[in-house]
C-alpha cells in the first residue's frame, strides 16, 4: 500500500515538473526510475506533456523507453514526434526492436524516417525489413559479437571489450572462420579461464545449433525453450552467420503466438484490443459468426428432418440441449489438447496414432460414465427405462465421436499446413452439435417401437 502511494506521489511530482518545464529536476527523478516504470509513466501522460518530455530526453534515453512500450501503442507516439527526433530514436534502438516498430508504421512514414537516418543505421534496418514477418530473420538482431577461430584468447578479449557495449548479449559468443561461416560457440566463462596464448578454436565447442533465416518464429521459440538457450544464431543457406535471436525476443514471440491461438480458438479472426472501437471489434468477430450462423441453420434443418419422431415422442426434445452441450464441451477439451500438442511439438514426438488412440479411450471412458449416470437419472425422472437407455447410449456414442472430432480436425489442418488453431472452439462445438443430433435422433428413430 505504501509503495503504491509513493509511486503515485512520484508520478504526480514528475507530471508537475514536466508541465512546469523544470528540466533538471525532472531528468534527475525520471532517469532514476527503471525503464519499464518510465514507459508506464510516459504512456499515462497526455500528448502535450509527452511533447515536453521529448525535449527533455536524448534520443538514446527515449529509445530505452520505447523498447518497453507495447507495439500496439507505438504508432501514435512516433506520429507525434518531430521526424528528425523520431529517426534518431529508432537509430539508437536495437535493430530488431527498431524493425518491429517500423513494421507498425505507415510505409510513407518508414521511408521518410529511413531517409533522414544516417546511412549505416538505415542499411542495417533495411536489411532486416526485407525478411518475411514471423520468420527468424524478422526477429533476429545484428548487434552481436562474433569472434574468429584463428584469433588468440588475448586478442579476442581485447576485441570483446571494444565491441561489448554495442552487443545485445556476450554470455555466449559465436565463432566464425575467415569466410564468416558459423563453426562453433564459446562461452565468456571459457574465454576468461583459458590461457591467453591459446586460440579460440582450442576452447570452442563445434556442437552449435543454428536456425535458418527463413525458419518460422514459432519453431525457433520451441528450440530455445527445449534447449534452454539464452540466444540462437541465425544463418543463411551457406551457413554464414547473419544474426542472433535472444530469449527476450522469444518471450515476445510466445506471447504473440499464444494471443493469436487464443483468438482463433475463440473464433475471432484477430485478437481484439481494448482500444478497438465497437465497429472494429465487430468486424473481427463477424466472419466466424456468419459461418456459424449457417452451420446453426444446418443444425436446425436436421432437427426438422426428425419432426415426425418428435411428434411421436415429444419428451425427446428435452434432452437436445444436453447432448449438444456435452458434445461441444468434450470436443473443445479434445481440441485444446490437440492444438497444444501440435504447438509444443509433443504431437510429432508421440505420433498421431498414439494421440488418436488416447483421445478415443478418453472419450469412451467419459462416455460410459456419463451414459450410465444419465441412464439412471432419466429412468428415475421419467420412469422410462428405454428412454433412459436411449439418452445414455446417445451420450456415450456422442462423447466418443465428439472427442475424436476435436482431436482429428486440428491434426488434419496441420497436415494441410493450416494453423490448427483455426479449428476454433465455436466451430468444433457447432460441428459436434450436428453429430450429436444425428446420433440421438438416428437411434430414437431406430428404436421408436420401444419408446411409444
Amino acid at each position: 500500500m505504501e509503495n503504491n502511494v509513493s509511486e503515485r506521489f512520484l508520478q504526480d511530482e514528475l507530471q508537475t515538473l514536466a508541465a512546469n518545464q523544470k528540466i533538471d529536476s525532472f531528468r534527475e527523478k525520471f532517469l532514476d526510475m527503471h525503464p519499464y516504470d518510465q514507459a508506464s509513466f510516459f504512456m499515462d501522460q497526455p500528448e502535450e506533456v509527452r511533447l515536453y518530455i521529448y525535449t527533455y530526453l536524448s534520443p538514446e534515453e527515449t529509445a530505452d523507453i520505447m523498447e518497453h512500450i507495447e507495439l500496439d501503442d507505438i504508432k501514435p507516439l512516433f506520429t507525434e514526434m518531430d521526424p528528425r527526433y523520431a529517426a534518431m530514436v529508432i537509430a539508437e534502438m536495437a535493430t530488431d526492436d527498431a524493425v518491429d516498430i517500423l513494421n507498425e508504421l505507415e510505409k510513407d512514414v518508414v521511408v521518410s524516417l529511413l531517409t533522414i537516418m544516417d546511412d549505416k543505421n538505415a542499411a542495417e534496418i533495411k536489411e532486416l525489413l526485407h525478411y518475411e514477418e514471423e520468420t527468424a530473420g524478422s526477429i533476429m538482431t545484428t548487434e552481436f559479437v562474433a569472434v574468429y577461430e584463428s584469433k588468440t584468447i588475448k586478442d579476442t578479449m581485447q576485441y570483446l571489450k571494444a565491441e561489448a557495449p554495442e552487443a545485445e548479449t556476450i554470455y555466449y559468443l559465436y565463432v566464425i572462420d575467415e569466410d564468416k561461416h558459423l563453426v562453433g560457440v564459446v562461452s565468456l566463462r571459457d574465454l576468461i579461464i583459458a590461457e591467453s596464448d591459446m586460440r579460440v578454436a582450442d576452447v570452442m565447442s563445434e556442437n552449435v545449433l543454428s536456425v535458418s533465416v527463413a525458419k518460422d518464429q514459432e519453431e525457433v521459440a520451441r528450440m530455445i525453450r527445449d534447449y534452454d538457450f539464452l540466444a540462437l544464431p541465425v544463418v543463411d543457406f551457406q551457413n554464414h552467420l547473419l544474426g542472433i535471436i535472444t530469449v527476450d525476443d522469444i518471450l515476445d514471440v510466445m506471447e504473440e503466438e499464444a494471443g493469436e491461438d487464443y483468438s482463433k480458438l475463440a473464433g475471432v479472426s484477430d485478437m481484439d484490443s481494448p482500444k478497438d472501437s465497437a465497429f472494429i471489434s465487430a468486424k473481427k468477430r463477424l466472419p466466424w459468426l456468419v459461418i456459424l450462423l449457417f452451420l446453426g441453420m444446418l443444425t436446425a434443418s436436421l432437427i426438422g428432418q426428425f419432426e415426425q419422431t418428435l411428434e411421436q415422442v415429444a419428451v425427446l426434445a428435452i434432452f437436445i440441449p444436453l447432448l449438444a452441450g456435452m458434445a461441444g464441451n468434450t470436443g473443445t477439451q479434445a481440441l485444446a489438447v490437440a492444438v497444444r500438442s501440435i504447438s509444443t511439438g509433443d504431437y510429432a514426438k508421440q505420433g498421431k496414432m498414439k494421440l488418436i488412440a488416447r483421445e478415443a479411450v478418453t472419450g469412451l471412458i467419459n462416455g460410459i460414465v456419463c451414459g450410465a449416470l444419465l441412464t439412471a437419472i432419466v429412468y428415475f425422472w421419467q420412469d422410462d427405462f428405454f428412454l433412459g437407455l436411449l439418452v445414455g447410449l446417445s451420450i456415450m456414442i456422442t462423447l466418443v465421436v465428439a472427442t475424436l472430432a476435436g482431436a482429428l480436425v486440428p491434426m488434419l489442418m496441420d497436415r494441410l499446413h493450416i494453423d490448427p488453431a483455426v479449428a476454433s472452439g465455436p466451430f468444433i462445438t457447432t460441428i459436434n452439435d450436428i453429430i450429436s443430433i444425428l446420433i440421438y435422433f438416428g437411434l430414437a428413430t431406430m428404436f421408436m417401437q420401444y419408446l411409444i
